[in-house]
């Protein structure tokens, strides 16, 4: 393991922060987690909120970045299918300790209330 000094994390933190940044990406990646491989008609059916033009733009950054694979099979009409590479896989025990922290707001919140009552 890695020792780091307060700068080289912050460094290596704003590094990880700028890959992961972009409104969509990080609900991209949980309906990814698992080995799944989704069309991309799945993916915008999955985050219906999301425009097919903001779609296609994080899920290009994220391949260029090589944290999404992006496999076309030449058929007709043309299949485009998501997954993601080994290394964008390893971020789901990361993501899982972010979603476990965020939790913990709630239960911080329900607290305080329960306090002042």
């Amino acid at each position: 393991m890695r020792s780091y000094t307060r700068e080289s994390a912050a460094e290596g933190v704003e590094k990880a922060l700028t890959l992961l940044e972009g409104r969509w990406k990080l609900v991209i990646l949980f309906h990814l987690f698992g080995g799944q491989v989704l069309r991309f008609s799945d993916l915008e059916r999955a985050i219906p909120k999301v425009s097919q033009k903001m779609l296609i733009q994080q899920l290009r950054q994220m391949e260029k970045d090589g944290i999404v694979r992006r496999t076309v099979h030449h058929q007709v009409p043309p299949k485009v299918e998501y997954g993601l590479t080994d290394w964008g896989q390893a971020l789901c025990p990361a993501l899982d300790a972010l979603l476990s922290w965020a939790a913990q707001r709630d239960d911080y919140a329900a607290h305080i209330i329960s306090s002042e009552s």
